[in-house]
């Protein structure tokens, strides 16, 4: 599992011209499971998004309390060593990556984390306001 989380003073997702999730400083986080993830690698993954200290004076999400913006993005497993086109053969298909991207906002969310989301599947719109900028790869 990879997950890109940035430290926003804001954040929205929106889809068909609605918002579907936003909010305020917090964390967005882009999501990308692996075809090898398990529902284990999903509690470890909400574990350390939520107590990642990367806010404000080294706090985290559980700490301070802020939200999350979780967004699923499958893109995060494009291979691009090879020639100009990425090869998607690591990124687990929606089947698997739905299921597994939900059971980390639920075990974010039974943490006692605010999250909002984006839809899976759709085409989004992510809006955010970088604060820092502070952004970092959190791989599983």
């Amino acid at each position: 599992m990879r997950a890109v989380a940035a430290r926003v003073t804001s954040a929205s997702v929106t889809v068909d011209s609605r918002v579907v999730g936003a909010i305020e400083a917090g964390l967005l986080v882009l999501l990308g499971v692996h075809t090898q993830d398990t529902p284990e690698k999903a509690v470890i993954m909400a574990r350390k998004l939520h107590e990642l200290r990367i806010l404000r004076n080294e706090e985290s999400c559980a700490t301070a309390g802020a939200p999350l913006l979780v967004v699923s993005q499958f893109t995060l497993y494009g291979e691009t060593r090879k020639g100009r086109r990425p090869s998607w053969i690591s990124a687990a298909r929606p089947e698997q990556a739905e299921p597994l991207v939900g059971a980390v906002v639920d075990e974010l969310r039974n943490r006692g984390a605010h999250v909002e989301t984006g839809e899976f599947g759709a085409m989004m719109e992510v809006t955010s306001v970088n604060d820092g900028p502070f952004t970092v790869l959190v791989e599983i």
